[in-house]
């Protein structure tokens, strides 16, 4: 035949394009005109792409949703690089009012002119809130007004002038507001900050993101969309033995083989095109209530759910490209013939070599990145694409082998066993490649999770740092404003009566001078610490045994645990308490205190934040606090498990304390923000990506029993039980699972271990994510079984066997 083609080869070339033309328009009208077993075919086909093309349009969406996001969260900044700003007629004094509810973050700004000029408004309003005001969020005020809220209402002592727009949120779930207080309240508000312009003013460009973290993204990033883009592959091959049997009735009127396939792909790209504008329906679908959506504490704008312009393109392009590829590679081993279709007969054995290539070319790929993977600007590029397309290869490569594994595990199946066990592999005998699909994304899935938790887990024991601080010792720490000692005193006592506060450590730290210094700079005499606190609160912070008020303690310390000047603090030694406005030692106007002579020393101890202290200690009866020139207050917090809200009424003390004030729960470890951010902006993709692969799971299930209807009837017609059935169909699911199970933990643990590699960290398997995996999978095989009884039942008729 090839030689009678020969010499029409030009011709046939100018004509071919028409001819497949033709033929794609053929395989649409087939589509659509093929009777009920064609729509549905259509539609499953349609739905199944749809799912796939509505999370890729949301993942190509991505960059502009975090880029509208981050640039709005920058333009309502209040950090600048540049030079620091002074106070002018059109400036503000503002700071950082910062809260928590029940762990949900606030985000709190106070501020107050500093002249009576025109200093810039926030954005998202239309004026400054004037004193005792404040501007709130919508979702802040929804908060406010419900019945939850009211707790957190007693925490703002301010008249809400208004709802912050669209341009001050970072996202519509957004807790945050402006408040505007009195220059005098600035006096009980740590910060000196000056503003004359909202937004950030960078200069020069931030440092790179850590290795680890880069790595950690690239392989996200492969292990979410590389399910999604199989599933789509396998949803354009619903229906396909039935379109099989069709192209053979089409080769008994003249068609010939090249016709046939492309008649066939012209029916995938219709249903991939159906499945193109269902997922666009969808997509647009979805961008409607995304704003109602809160992940994480991660919410967006429908407005910045807008896919990049080239990945749309890509999108659009790829998946009917890859609608008609996938049809003409499936059909290139199936020989359709005008009396049927040569499937039914034992297939040719699938080769193993070129799968073992790919998985061995990701590994290539990824075992000269050990140890040398450097996010830095000569090679960054070139080594993140080597580390996604390795990882890509290796992840293929599992899926490769999974027909294979599957084929070389059934065909070893003999005829024993119960009823719904034969009738379970027999059909997977017969039809291997259909259960592999089926299962194929679900591989690819849970191979790329493991070897994430794998990077995850050491990522954030590398990531993650020790406080220092203890919170079996005190729950909450709280850094109380003070201009004089008394203000500090009534403060602890305010916390005392605080509901939910079992103890209260309260520690008043100062500094007093030696009475020298030096001849050219008085202000530099030597300075040393004083901490005053009562008896359990300076058991905290050094080692007494026995303590009453009126006591003082030394801190006893090698020698070079004191810095110079500290020296002069000793037991009958006479210090200087006046300071000036600047915090410098004021020798013209000293105020003499004598040191004990009998003062006790005493080992230091770290405190419950961390913190170790040197100097002289007191008791309020030994040191009146109110002497303290310039005293700083810290209150650590032990509080009652038995009260719900203990943590919400001390947040309450502490904002009547001061509008601005530093609260914080204690922890023993922390992460960094990065680490934070990526973490959740993969559990999202993974949280989509599973129900993605549930989903297509569950319709090629009921796509097989669909093309099964026949085969159904049969089988009841002759008595057989619905249990019987309902069994084969839960065997049937569990073994290919099964073994794509056994497979993505080899590949996973191999993906892992590379990873690790790569950043230079031991290997360390997650055995509890390990678990989780396989339960997942157990979860995937009840939840395909349930949802296909009701359709199975539906089909297990003795109606079915009727044909017209």
């Amino acid at each position: 035949m090839s030689g009678q083609d020969a010499p029409a080869q030009e011709p046939r070339a100018r004509v071919s394009v028409a001819r497949w033309a033709a033929d794609l328009a053929m395989g649409a009208r087939f589509a659509v005109t093929g009777g009920r077993e064609s729509w549905a075919r259509t539609i499953m086909t349609a739905v199944g792409v749809g799912l796939g093309v509505v999370l890729l349009l949301v993942a190509s969406s991505v960059p502009t949703a975090y880029q509208q996001r981050n640039e709005r969260g920058d333009a309502r900044a209040t950090l600048s690089y540049a030079s620091k700003v002074k106070a002018g007629p059109d400036t503000l004094h503002l700071s950082d009012a910062n809260t928590d509810f029940r762990d949900r973050e606030i985000a709190g700004i106070v501020m107050a002119p500093d002249g009576d000029g025109s200093p810039p408004s926030p954005p998202g309003v239309d004026r400054l809130p004037a004193a005792g005001e404040m501007w709130v969020s919508p979702a802040l005020k929804k908060l406010l007004d419900s019945g939850d809220g009211k707790l957190l209402r007693d925490r703002f002592p301010y008249r809400t002038a208004g709802v912050i727009g669209d341009s001050g949120l970072s996202g519509p779930n957004d807790l945050s507001y402006y408040a505007g207080i009195s220059p005098k309240a600035f006096d009980h508000v740590n910060s000196d900050y000056h503003l004359a312009q909202w937004g950030i003013q960078k200069k020069g460009e931030g440092e790179p993101l850590n290795p680890a973290l880069l790595l950690l993204i690239i392989v996200g990033c492969v292990v979410l969309l590389l399910p999604v883009l199989i599933f789509i592959a396998t949803a354009t091959r619903f229906g396909g033995e039935r379109r099989d049997r069709r192209l053979a009735a089409l080769r008994l009127v003249g068609a010939d083989t090249h016709m046939t396939r492309r008649i066939a792909a012209g029916e995938s790209l219709f249903g991939a095109l159906l499945g193109l504008a269902v997922g666009t329906g969808l997509f647009l679908l979805v961008r409607v209530f995304i704003e109602g959506v809160v992940v994480w504490d991660i919410s967006f704008f429908a407005s910045d759910i807008v896919p990049a312009a080239p990945l749309a393109l890509a999108i659009a392009v790829a998946v009917p490209a890859s609608a008609v590829m996938v049809t003409l590679l499936a059909l290139r081993g199936i020989a359709i013939e005008p009396l049927g279709v040569v499937r039914n007969a034992r297939p040719k054995r699938r080769r193993l070599w070129w799968r073992l290539l790919l998985p061995l070319l990701g590994i290539a790929l990824l075992a000269p990145l050990a140890g040398g993977f450097q996010a830095t600007s000569g090679g960054s590029d070139t080594k993140a694409y080597q580390a996604a397309a390795g990882a890509v290869l290796l992840l293929v490569g599992v899926t490769a082998l999974l027909p294979w594994v599957i084929e070389a595990v059934v065909e070893r199946f003999g005829g024993k066993g119960s009823v719904p066990w034969q009738l379970a592999t027999r059909r997977l005998q017969l039809s291997s490649g259909t259960a592999s699909r089926a299962v194929s994304g679900i591989t690819v899935a849970v191979a790329g999770a493991l070897a994430l938790q794998m990077l995850f887990a050491s990522v954030q024991a590398r990531d993650s740092h020790s406080t220092g601080q203890d919170p079996r010792r005190a729950q909450m720490m709280a850094n109380v404003p003070v201009s004089t000692g008394a203000e500090a005193r009534d403060a602890f006592e305010r916390y005392r009566a605080t509901k939910g506060v079992r103890e209260m450590l309260g520690v008043t730290e100062g500094y007093v001078s030696a009475l020298h210094h030096s001849k050219d700079d008085p202000s530099t005499a030597p300075e040393a610490s004083l901490t005053v606190a009562d008896c359990p609160s300076l058991r905290e912070v050094a080692h007494i045994r026995s303590c009453k008020d009126g006591d003082s303690f030394f801190i006893d310390a090698p020698p070079d645990y004191y810095a110079a000047g500290e020296k002069f603090a000793k037991p009958g030694a006479q210090v200087n308490l006046a300071f000036d406005d600047e915090g410098m030692p004021d020798l013209r106007h000293k105020k003499l205190w004598t040191i004990p002579a009998s003062i006790k020393v005493v080992k230091s101890r770290v405190d419950p934040i961390g913190s170790e202290r040197t100097g002289v200690l007191a008791t309020p009866g030994a040191f009146d606090v109110a002497k303290l020139a310039r005293p700083h207050a810290v209150a650590m917090i032990r509080t009652d498990p038995k009260v719900p809200d203990a943590t919400e009424y001390v947040r309450n003390t502490s904002a009547a304390l001061s509008p601005a004030m530093d609260v914080m729960r204690l922890s023993s470890t922390a992460q960094s923000d990065e680490f934070t951010v990526i973490r959740k902006a993969l559990f999202i993709g993974a949280t989509a990506t599973l129900l993605l692969i549930g989903a297509s799971m569950i319709v090629t299930t009921l796509e097989q029993l669909r093309e099964r209807k026949r085969l159904l009837s049969v089988l009841v017609a002759f008595g057989t039980r619905r249990t019987t059935l309902s069994w084969s169909v839960l065997w049937q699911t569990a073994v290919p699972v099964v073994l794509g199970l056994a497979l993505s933990i080899a590949g996973g643990l191999a993906l892992g271990t590379l990873l690790l590699k790569m950043v230079g960290q031991p290997l360390a398997v997650d055995w509890s994510g390990l678990g989780a995996m396989t339960g997942i999978g157990g979860g995937v095989i009840l939840l395909v079984t349930l949802v296909s009884l009701p359709p199975l039942w539906r089909m297990m008729r003795p109606e079915g066997l009727r044909t017209e």
